[in-house]
């Protein structure tokens, strides 16, 4: 499926690549011992090979290896067991050394695959080029002061995989399921983070756009989108700029582009240089990298269940659609979450409380799965109560409305507010009958042949008995006396 941008010369098609730049999960930095905490202060952790003193060796990380092979392992994607490291060379002010310690023509991880789900409910797999191990550089700081930027370097060295996509995406949507399912598969094995907003996980757009079957155009790559609402929000302004250059009878420049989101606009960086502008050489520190199948077999052998894999078994096992189960396990608390409550209860029915009444639940509150104020033993404890019709769906709601309120359990909100479902079929009789009388205009339509009316009945009936009484026995008694 194509998202289709109209211009005045016709329909046009995106086309998307994502380039993720992922922080690893290891206490030390890929070539130095230095922590690799993130929030300490500044230039408190930085060796004298992240600063690039003369003579300084880099000394290869095994943890941040094995975090890249386990990625690898989880994306499908070939483990290449001989890479290595490159110089990748270009000045900044925050890069002492004057150049990245990176991969280019011999990464550690090769061609792989993500499956993603849409909202649609539609799946589709997107290909994914590369993973090459690098370090990161410091961070520039331009308002500590008016007239002055200061460096921090605690972020340079820090481990980072990169994980180039093919250009396989169509529309925003997407590259933001690709990304959340990136995420999530990286949080699953333990190997990153995830979290965008610390800078752990960041993402540089490529986007073109051309005709229908016509080949790749000149593409632009947005740097360093740090949200997925924002990655989506970058795509759809710069193709809607691609497709106005392009009718306009010029041509699109490649380049790298910045994101403004309060203008909802990119704007230019600077020319897109090519590889041979870097002039990547092996680097002279580093032999290259070999590592044994032995290894990686035992490194697969200990991984997690993964999302594709958790998310076929809820199918099988609890009876889920492919959307509800998609959804469950995007987040690994969420899915555990899930288990306890399914365990021993209709699964569909547990799908659908927790991801109807229970986050939005959340979302009111504010809060995550993580410190929700009710947990799964206790909406288990709900569902019981309404499997067993102590109370009907109406009060189930406004229980958990409680629970999330005060932290009760279900069973002592129900007793303490007198919220047991009426089953007493005499009590029932007699609502119907006392509406029945309230109501002999409604009555008389009804009988002569306006049949909807009869909704209309049971609702005053449930609101006369207070939401609580049986709404099968209500039907019942309904039935019977019209």
């Amino acid at each position: 499926m194509s998202y289709i941008i109209e211009g005045a010369t016709g329909p046009w098609e995106l086309v998307i690549g994502l380039e993720v730049h992922a922080q690893i999960i290891s206490r030390a930095k890929l070539f130095s011992g230095a922590s690799a905490e993130y929030g300490a202060p500044p230039n408190s952790q930085v060796s004298f090979v992240d600063a690039g003193f003369p003579g300084m060796l880099p000394v290869i990380n095994a943890e941040c290896v094995a975090q890249a092979v386990r990625t690898g392992l989880g994306l499908n994607a070939q483990i290449n067991l001989v890479s290595r490291f490159d110089r990748k060379n270009y000045f900044y002010a925050d890069l002492p050394q004057g150049y990245q310690i990176s991969q280019f023509a011999h990464p550690i991880v090769g061609k792989g695959e993500i499956e993603i789900l849409l909202e649609s409910g539609e799946t589709r797999q997107i290909g994914v080029t590369r993973l090459h191990l690098e370090q990161d550089a410091g961070k520039s700081l331009h308002d500590q002061d008016p007239a002055l930027s200061f460096i921090d370097l605690n972020r340079a060295g820090v481990a980072l995989m990169e994980i180039v996509s093919e250009p396989d995406m169509r529309t925003p949507e997407e590259a933001g399921a690709y990304l959340r399912k990136l995420r999530t598969i990286m949080r699953y094995l333990g190997t990153c983070d995830g979290n965008m907003e610390e800078g752990s996980m960041r993402a540089d757009v490529n986007v073109s756009v051309r005709k229908a079957d016509e080949e790749f155009r000149t593409r632009c790559e947005i740097k360093n989108v740090n949200s997925v609402r924002f990655v989506m929000q970058a795509i759809e302004a710069e193709a809607r700029r691609q497709v106005a250059v392009w009718e306009s009878g010029e041509a699109v420049q490649q380049e790298t582009r910045l994101y403004d989101p309060a203008r909802s606009e990119t704007r230019s960086m600077r020319s897109k240089e090519d590889a041979h502008d870097y002039r990547y050489f092996p680097d002279p520190d580093l032999l290259p990298l070999v590592i044994e199948q032995a290894w990686v077999d035992g490194l697969a052998s200990g991984l997690p269940e993964l999302p594709d894999a958790k998310k076929a078994r809820f199918m099988s096992r609890y009876g889920l659609p492919a959307y509800d189960a998609g959804v469950l396990i995007m987040e690994q608390a969420t899915a555990d979450f899930y288990e306890v409550l399914a365990e021993g209860r209709d699964g569909k029915i547990a799908a659908n409380w927790m991801l109807g009444d229970f986050f939005a639940g959340l979302n009111r509150l504010g809060r995550g799965i993580g410190d929700s104020p009710v947990s799964a033993a206790a909406l288990g404890g709900l569902l019981d109560l309404l499997a067993d019709a102590t109370i009907n769906g109406r009060i189930a709601k406004d229980v958990l409305e409680a629970m999330m309120e005060t932290g009760e359990p279900a069973a002592a909100i129900v007793e303490s507010r007198g919220l047991r479902q009426v089953t007493d079929t005499g009590a029932i009789d007699a609502a119907v009958e006392k509406v029945l009388a309230a109501n002999p205009d409604k009555l008389a339509e009804y009988k002569s042949g306006k049949q909807k009316l009869f909704g209309f009945f049971v609702g005053q009936v449930m609101k006369a008995m207070a939401g609580k009484g049986n709404p099968a026995l209500v039907n019942d008694a309904l039935k019977r006396r019209l």
